[in-house]
């Protein structure tokens, strides 16, 4: 990529990046119930996840998967009805901060990881977003393994930060409603972001 595509490239997709959406509402509840650090393992499949996507958006194969429904309702119905699950019981919990104290499965390394890629995938806007957008930043004529390259960094850069940013947001309203005796405000907080998530990978 010419270093004049990359600076308008760059804010273009940060600022979609940014905006609210089922990976940031997922880094945003993370965040509250069980920290920055461990939500990097979900912020880690996410962003396999956003690469992929990008990669198969620029190589054309997105464009057969829109074509087969079926593999994103599989993959939104599995993904969904986990984080559904996981939010149920959060609202379940009385008292105590649910991912802390055990009243719900804590997430181990390879749940986080799986659900941020399985979020990551299933979301359609993003397949056909990457579709629109990412082809027009690339010369053709030229070599595509570079300028491939360059983009699925910068496109990765901006995911993190963005991620990180929703995710210590997260992490300051935790403190907030710890200090106030507010966890089971927290665990219900958390508990209607991932239910919400879930139905929104239903039903969007």
């Amino acid at each position: 990529m010419e270093w004049a595509l990359v600076a308008v490239f760059v804010p273009t997709f940060f600022l979609v990046s940014i905006s609210p959406g089922m990976c940031m509402t997922l880094a945003l509840t993370l965040g509250m119930a069980i920290g920055v650090r461990r939500t990097m393992w979900m912020m880690a499949g996410e962003l396999l996840g956003v690469i992929s996507v990008a990669a198969l958006a620029v190589l054309g194969v997105a464009q057969l998967l829109m074509r087969w429904p079926t593999a994103f309702t599989l993959i939104k119905i599995a993904g969904g009805a986990y984080l559904f699950y996981i939010g149920l019981q959060c609202w379940l919990s009385k008292g105590k901060l649910a991912f802390v104290q055990g009243e719900a499965r804590s997430p181990g390394r390879g749940d986080l990881f799986m659900q941020g890629l399985l979020t990551a995938c299933s979301n359609p806007k993003a397949w056909a977003f990457n579709i629109s957008i990412l082809p027009p930043f690339l010369d053709f004529d030229r070599p595509i393994t570079f300028q491939l390259l360059t983009m699925l960094v910068l496109i990765a850069i901006c995911e993190f930060v963005s991620m990180t940013i929703y995710a210590s947001g997260g992490r300051s309203l935790r403190y907030l409603l710890e200090r106030d005796n507010g966890a089971q405000y927290l665990n219900r907080i958390s508990g209607s972001l991932m239910i919400a998530v879930a139905l929104w990978m239903w039903f969007f």
